[in-house]
């Protein structure tokens, strides 16, 4: 599995083509703050509306709060030959890194 840190995500989101980013967390998690321009697919929702995630053009990156929902994703898209990333230690290492959050 393909995993980065979130040093390495705010590197990448600063780039000319930054990569897609997906919250698998759920509506209210996401709503209390999330990565800039990251988009929410909940794990619970993600069966039913994996083809937002499995479509986008690019790098993908999946998140969560604290990088385990999103690595089972990870693994689980992996394993269907999808190339996408996991960010370790998720939203909660990226607030406590102080990188900024966004608020829908």
């Amino acid at each position: 599995m393909q995993e980065i840190d979130v040093h390495a995500l705010a590197a990448r989101l600063a780039a000319p083509q930054p990569p897609a980013v997906v919250d698998v967390r759920e509506e209210h998690e996401f709503a209390a703050g999330h990565v800039p321009g990251a988009r929410n697919v909940p794990l619970s929702q993600l069966v039913d509306r994996v083809q937002e995630v499995t479509t986008l053009p690019g790098e993908v990156l999946l998140i969560c709060e604290s990088g385990g929902r999103s690595a089972q994703v990870t693994a689980w898209l992996g394993q269907q030959g999808y190339d996408v990333t996991n960010v370790a230690g998720g939203t909660g290492a990226w607030r406590a890194h102080g990188f900024p959050v966004d608020h829908p």
